[in-house]
């Protein structure tokens, strides 16, 4: 069944597994506000039902997510939102550093932390594009299982900006692979996102939801609320390793260069758009 009319996130149970799905398919399934609030009320309905065990978060049609919405029709940047995630005020109707502080720590650094904590266990079945704002939804899940052809990048450098607001890599991916990644800009295979330990399997495409529910049985088999404290306790070890204030401590870089972006450019993205940044990853 749809989550809203809107379809942006549609919902799912199977078995003791809930399917939670991003559906914009035609634009990669770049994330809008409205996906990501639909996302939060998805996983509350599977948090909520007692019979749901395990959650899947994928992505309809041939990509995962390239990231967040940066120029589709739906963009919708300057809509009121109720806040969730974080206490502060709304974004609309302020200016400047205000407006995108505002606004990205409450939908994407503290809903992306918001999803960490669920206590059900989370697998991303990631396929295609898993770019910038994508790789920040893998990255708060539990488990990654990647199809064949699925490849990552955060390339938000190419914009001045030292990576996606939910800034896990050094703990996800280790020190010397987050700088290469960030550093490049480059698209790295799920080959090699499983030998640095980002992705936990890598599957034939065709197989990929398979794989996935199979896995997502076999955790299902486990105790409920031991599931749950041994996920707070790996999260209690990253965070006691530094990664709660890390992360707020690159939050503030992003958004020094946003502001630095806009005062000695065309505005806080480096000048850069969605076709930009494709065709900068494409070398063209």
């Amino acid at each position: 069944m749809s989550d809203e009319p809107s379809g942006v996130v549609t919902y799912e149970v199977r078995g003791t597994t809930a399917v939670v799905t991003m559906n914009r398919p035609e634009y990669r399934n770049a994330q809008n506000s409205a996906m990501t609030y639909a996302l939060d009320r998805a996983f509350q309905q599977a948090v909520d039902d007692d019979a749901v065990k395990v959650i899947v978060l994928a992505g309809a049609g041939r990509h995962f997510s390239a990231g967040h919405d940066i120029g589709t029709p739906g963009r919708d940047v300057d809509v009121h939102y109720d806040n969730t995630a974080v206490l502060w005020w709304d974004h609309v109707g302020h200016e400047g550093g205000d407006l995108r502080y505002a606004r990205e720590m409450e939908v994407y650094l503290g809903m992306c932390r918001r999803w960490r904590e669920i206590p059900k266990p989370v697998i991303a079945s990631v396929q295609g594009a898993c770019i910038a704002g994508g790789l920040m939804l893998a990255f708060v899940c539990d488990l990654i299982v990647a199809s064949d052809d699925a490849f990552f990048a955060d390339p938000v450098v190419r914009m001045g900006i030292p990576g996606v607001e939910y800034f896990a890599h050094p703990w996800v991916l280790g020190p010397r692979a987050a700088k290469e990644i960030l550093f490049t800009g480059d698209r790295f295979t799920a080959q090699r996102a499983y030998e640095w330990g980002m992705v936990n399997r890598v599957v034939p495409r065709d197989s990929l939801a398979d794989e996935t529910f199979a896995i997502a049985d076999r955790i299902a088999a486990m105790p409920r609320f031991g599931l749950a404290l041994t996920k707070r306790a790996v999260n209690q070890c990253e965070d006691a390793m530094g990664m709660r204030t890390g992360m707020d401590s690159v939050f503030g870089l992003h958004h020094f260069a946003h502001a630095h972006n806009a005062e000695v450019g065309a505005d806080s993205l480096g000048g850069m758009d969605a076709r930009s940044m494709k065709a900068s990853a494409d070398g063209s």
